[in-house]
């Protein structure tokens, strides 16, 4: 995630889960000018989250890296309007 030294993932498709490759990053909600507050997440010992702005469900899969699926989901300064 060029940018970020957190990566950083958004919802902007509106998918029910997202899979990610971390247990510690920021969620966006959606892409700029609707995103909400960018939130720090730490899955800590779970392999789950819910993002308490959007409700994004978020699932650690190690073999994603920074990476996440849908790539869609990934938010880049290229992704940003």
């Amino acid at each position: 995630m060029a940018g970020h030294q957190t990566p950083h993932f958004h919802n902007q498709p509106g998918v029910p889960t997202i899979r990610i490759g971390v247990k510690e990053f920021m969620c966006t909600g959606a892409l700029p000018p609707l995103d909400h507050p960018h939130t720090f997440i730490d899955m800590g010992d779970s392999d789950d989250a819910i993002c308490p702005y959007c409700s994004t469900h978020y699932v650690f899969n190690g073999a994603l890296g920074h990476h996440a699926d849908p790539s869609a989901c990934e938010y880049t300064p290229e992704t940003a309007p």
